[in-house]
């Protein structure tokens, strides 16, 4: 529902993203009555990212298919969307928003921030930021996803930079799609930072097997262009890579932008409580820009999850309507590459073992990251059941014993006791 030039909102939710567009439905089903705003960046319905870089990216999945929510679900919730505007400021004092380009000002009654995140620039010699190569792309948004499948064609040299989820899942569909892929990652694995070396070496062996070309600990040193596009990139020890088009997938940023001008962000997220709240009352976030502490875990954490900012969107709306519901979930996330589903729940940061249950030749397998007895994470591959029994169980600290849950003979439920 796309409308309304109107200066005051009870609510006005800045971010159309899977955050923003459950936050502002989520909020008036819990009974919200006043009007509702979503202000998104990007043309048309808010839309499903994590297709992007796999049935998306593959044309198995159009755009109509993307999209969250048809535009007669926002109408029926009373939720008027502008989309393609850009907030420029946040003025608390007044509760008020300067919308980019027309200096149009928005009076808030209560204000979410949904903003999201960007990816890390890629910088390398031989790259200039103001005038990035032409064949230079990263995979954040639809328009991302289409000008990268305009190379997609058999024979095409893709090179991705960054052996992470998203970096791999490219690498999938690319090879899927008949081009020849090479992988450069600067840690000694892929998946370094979210996995234990048994996975890493798992997808290694998959990519390699499919025809992917993976290099782990590689620095590279520049970067060759000719007529505004990337022609190969130079490793630090002097060897080659030729490309007809480089994914950069580095990290993300949060964009916290809004945030930190207005005096509640930092530059590595937007902390907020529980119930989604910022150090403004009146202020609100959720999703991939925000950093909470998580009881599960006792520290600071940013997530970068569709669950984690479906959950926290709905813990906001249950806030604004009186109807506190904290948010404690235990973060999860899921990967799709060839045909081997990831799911993988919890956080494995500070595990002292591995312990495998299964065997990973059979392409079916968990993997458990333990701190003692405590189990903190799990990754399961193509074990869809295990990953559910083990994510509910997790719902409360769980201690196991190593030896019986690498046992397959071993109920699984029976060792999955609080």
């Amino acid at each position: 529902m796309e409308t309304a030039q109107q200066a005051h909102w009870d609510l006005i939710v800045i971010g159309a993203g899977h955050a923003g567009s459950e936050l502002a439905v989520a909020t008036r089903q819990a009974g919200w009555v006043g009007s509702i705003l979503l202000l998104g960046d990007e043309p048309g319905l808010p839309y499903h990212r994590p297709p992007l870089s796999k049935a998306y990216l593959s044309g198995e999945m159009d755009t109509e298919a993307l999209a969250l929510r048809p535009d007669a679900a926002y109408e029926r919730a009373g939720v008027v969307r502008r989309s393609g505007v850009r907030v420029a400021a946040i003025d608390r004092a007044r509760h008020e928003l300067v919308l980019a380009g027309t200096g149009e000002r928005l009076h808030y009654g209560k204000l979410a921030l949904c903003t999201g995140g960007r990816p890390r620039p890629y910088r390398c010699e031989g790259i200039d930021p103001k005038h990035p190569p032409s064949n230079l792309l990263y995979l954040r948004t639809a328009a991302d996803a289409d000008r990268l499948r305009a190379f997609v064609r058999p024979g095409a040299r893709l090179v991705v930079v960054g052996g992470g989820y998203v970096g791999l899942e490219v690498a999938a569909s690319a090879t899927k799609a008949g081009m020849q892929v090479t992988v450069l990652e600067a840690q000694p694995r892929v998946l370094a930072r979210v996995a234990g070396p048994r996975l890493s070496q798992f997808y290694e062996d998959e990519h390699r097997r499919h025809g992917v070309d993976i290099r782990t600990g590689i620095q590279v040193r520049a970067v060759q262009c000719r007529d505004g596009a990337i022609t190969a990139l130079e490793g630090a020890n002097g060897e080659r890579i030729e490309a007809d088009v480089v994914v950069a997938g580095i990290g993300m940023e949060p964009e916290v932008g809004l945030a930190v001008e207005a005096g509640i962000g930092t530059a590595d997220g937007i902390p907020v409580d529980a119930h989604g709240q910022t150090a403004d009352p009146d202020v609100f976030a959720a999703g991939d820009c925000t950093r909470h502490v998580h009881p599960a875990y006792e520290r600071d954490v940013r997530i970068e999850s569709v669950p984690n900012a479906l959950e926290q969107a709905r813990a906001v709306a249950g806030w604004l309507v009186g109807k506190p519901k904290p948010y404690t979930a235990i973060p999860w996330f899921w990967s799709d590459q060839y045909d081997l589903k990831l799911q993988m729940a919890g956080l494995s940061q500070g595990h002292d073992q591995c312990v495998l249950r299964g065997d990973p030749a059979t392409r079916s397998f968990c993997a458990f990251y333990l701190r003692g007895d405590q189990l903190l994470a799990i990754d399961a591959v193509n074990r869809p059941a295990d990953f559910m029994l083990v994510r509910r169980a997790m719902a409360q600290p769980l201690q196991v014993d190593a030896a019986r849950l690498a046992d397959a003979s071993q109920p699984l439920k029976a060792l999955l006791q609080p």
